[in-house]
């Protein structure tokens, strides 16, 4: 076998030849470049959460200072949510009503935002209310309402006195949104929808979470709207993606007074370690730079009741969970209530498993009956799909008309933007909008002094190249190659340049580079930070999510440093180095720039007009076209979170404008 591997190499050198030794010859870096900026990035995000351990064990220390603690992580999670819409008549209709053993089923749609619906089951048991209401929140399962284990979770609560509204969530169920003309979904799951539209939602400020909450808020109206309903009593439970929503509803949401979360409990820190950024509908933009971590969610809602669900053998880590419900146990112990807390573990894997149905039950009787006995389920019948359709297709987006999709309400709220947008270019001018540029990309104004080694040459197309790595405090190594004009001391001009593909793609043409050098120009190739050598593998990024760099990327979103403010950075360090370097202090600084990195290069000459030119192509031309075209590949390279409530890309061209030139 290993004379096998051997010949299979041997003839991928003789197949490549010449292009592999140079793309071999061209990397700076000694060790594994391609997770250099994953470890970096985890670093970090470990730093941030130690900030907050350390501030939440200074909150332990009182009552007073963890309910301090409270407000501010309250002030933080609403900051975080960013914009929601406005409340606008539920226009609620049951759209037909199914009798079963014991209780009910109506098939309930209602306007979440304008022209916007949403499609639930309403579990209604037989007798005199009013019963105590439960919202219950679904997982990733495509079928949503229908699946068997959320009918039979369903069944249970209503056959032991509750009124159960059960929620489609954006993308499942009857409610996908990105569908053709006949209703048909145009991805492969629901949790790809989510992302893009995560991706789009978070340039205006808000995400795919945002919206799921914003339908249970406005199902949460409607429960309450229900004479069977007793709105005094009301809680909140949900399984793995419907955990995550619980968890963020429950943190929300005050008029909710007991909670159940199944296979979700973990630590943020931990998962994006172990697994990488999961799904788009559980990404908070910013959420790691303002500390909070999934146990936040769990600390907002004490000292109200709480159950934890967990599978031992989940692939939603365990030892996580443990750590959370701990890091919980600590602060209801603080507030005086620790019975108001609970963990129950079953020795299985995901999902709400009858033992997990029955704990979640016996809770909710518990605290809003009084009654803690012990809850066992019997044979339910679940039905199809089909018959809990509240639509006539099968689909919100065929059935009913004029329907408002996410997709569609982000460029209105784009378009709304707008005037905001212009106010803003008005009065904020010169250094006010570049310091408003740094804020966003999380760009800091001060940076360290640089150092530059030279690490060896190179021999190409007749020239020598220099290979050298930038190191700046706080940021990870940086390289590039450079090549200075033969017999000059001093540079009158450099140029850098830029393409996705990294420092290798300009050596594979250089019909540029020979002309600068003719003119007596020097040339430097960078691979800014997560390209070329530095480029993360295929392997960690999952074919689903659009992105060829989604964990680098939602990672970076995570600690507010979205990947584009980063690489501007690396190109900014890049300008420091050229300004310290003797040979080039009096040199006009020119930048050409292709893809993602000519956007990276925009900022950054916006920020410091130390570039001098900027020649730029196959940039995205606009954020609004992001969210039109939400199907795009690798959107969230680019996404600056809160973008469009300040400029979009042609207000940057403008600024720039004399400096800029087009192909």
């Amino acid at each position: 076998m290993y004379n096998y591997l051997l010949a299979m190499a041997a003839g991928l050198v003789l197949l490549l030849g010449p292009q592999m030794a140079h793309a071999q010859s061209s990397d700076v870096i000694e060790w594994s470049g391609h997770e250099m900026l994953n470890t970096y990035l985890m670093q970090q995000l470990h730093q941030q959460y130690d900030i907050r351990r350390q501030r939440l064990q200074q909150a332990m220390q009182s009552p007073q200072g963890l309910r301090a603690y409270q407000d501010e992580l309250r002030r933080d999670y609403r900051q975080l949510l960013g914009l929601l819409p406005e409340k606008v008549p539920l226009e609620a209709k049951v759209t037909g009503t199914l009798q079963q053993d014991g209780y009910r089923i109506e098939k309930v749609l209602y306007q979440s935002f304008p022209g916007h619906h949403v499609t639930a089951s309403l579990y209604v048991p037989r007798g005199h209310g009013p019963f105590p209401g439960a919202l219950l929140f679904c997982g990733h399962e495509p079928t949503a309402k229908a699946t068997p284990s959320y009918q039979q979770t369903a069944i249970l609560l209503a056959r032991h006195g509750f009124v159960v509204l059960m929620i489609d969530p954006i993308s499942q169920g009857e409610r996908h949104q990105l569908t053709d003309n006949a209703g048909k979904p145009l991805t492969r799951g629901g949790t790809t929808e989510h992302t893009l539209l995560n991706a789009a939602a978070a340039l205006v400020g808000s995400s795919a979470a945002a919206y799921e909450l914003w339908d249970n808020e406005r199902g949460l109206d409607y429960l309450l709207s229900r004479k069977e309903v007793d709105t005094a009593r009301i809680g909140c439970l949900g399984n793995s993606g419907g955990g995550t929503q619980a968890a963020y509803f429950m943190a929300f949401e005050p008029r909710i007074k007991v909670a159940a979360v199944c296979s979700y409990i973990t630590t943020r820190e931990r998962t994006f370690e172990l697994a990488g950024p999961l799904d788009g509908c559980v990404q908070l933009p910013n959420e790691g730079k303002l500390g909070l971590e999934i146990a936040d969610y769990m600390h907002m809602l004490a000292p109200k009741p709480l159950l934890v669900l967990a599978g031992r053998y989940d692939f939603v880590d365990y030892t996580g969970a443990e750590l959370a419900y701990e890091e919980a146990k600590k602060c209801y112990a603080v507030l005086g209530a620790p019975r108001r807390l609970s963990m129950v573990t079953i020795d299985d894997g995901h999902g709400i498993s009858q033992p997990k149905r029955e704990a979640a039950v016996q809770w909710f009787r518990r605290w809003l009956y009084g009654d803690d006995r012990r809850i066992k389920e019997t044979p339910a019948k679940v039905l199809s799909p089909e018959m809990l359709f509240c639509t006539t297709t099968g689909e919100v987006n065929n059935s009913i008309p004029g329907e408002v999709t996410v997709q569609q309400h982000l460029l209105q709220t784009a378009d709304a933007l707008a005037a905001k947008r212009r106010q803003f270019r008005q009065q904020a001018r010169g250094t006010a909008f570049a310091d408003t540029l740094r804020q966003l990309l999380g760009v800091h104004p001060q940076r360290a002094p640089v150092q530059v080694a030279h690490i060896d040459t190179i021999q190409y197309a007749g020239y020598t190249w220099e290979k050298c790595l930038l190191r700046s405090p706080q940021e990870p190594p940086l390289p590039f190659l450079l090549i200075r004009p033969e017999g000059r001391t001093a540079v009158q001009d450099v140029w850098i340049c830029l393409r996705d593909e990294g420092k290798r793609a300009w050596l594979d043409s250089t019909a540029f580079i020979q002309s600068c050098l003719r003119k007596g120009q020097a040339v430097l190739l960078p691979d800014l930070r997560g390209t070329g050598e530095t480029a993360d593998l295929p392997a960690f990024n999952h074919p689903k999510f659009y992105n060829r760099e989604y964990r680098n990327a939602v990672s970076s979103l995570h600690m507010g440093r979205p990947l584009p403010g980063q690489r501007v950075t690396d190109l900014l360090l890049l300008l420091d180095y050229l300004q310290s370097d003797a040979a080039f202090q009096r040199a006009a600084i020119r930048v050409k720039a292709s893809g993602m990195m000519a956007l990276t290069a925009l900022h950054a000459a916006v920020i410091d007009e130390r570039i001098s030119q900027l020649q730029a192509d196959r940039y995205v031309s606009s954020f609004t076209d992001m969210i039109r075209n939400v199907m795009d590949k690798d959107h969230y390279s680019a996404v600056i979170p809160r973008a469009l409530q300040y400029y979009d890309i042609p207000d940057l061209v403008r600024i720039v404008d004399k400096r800029f030139a087009f192909p």
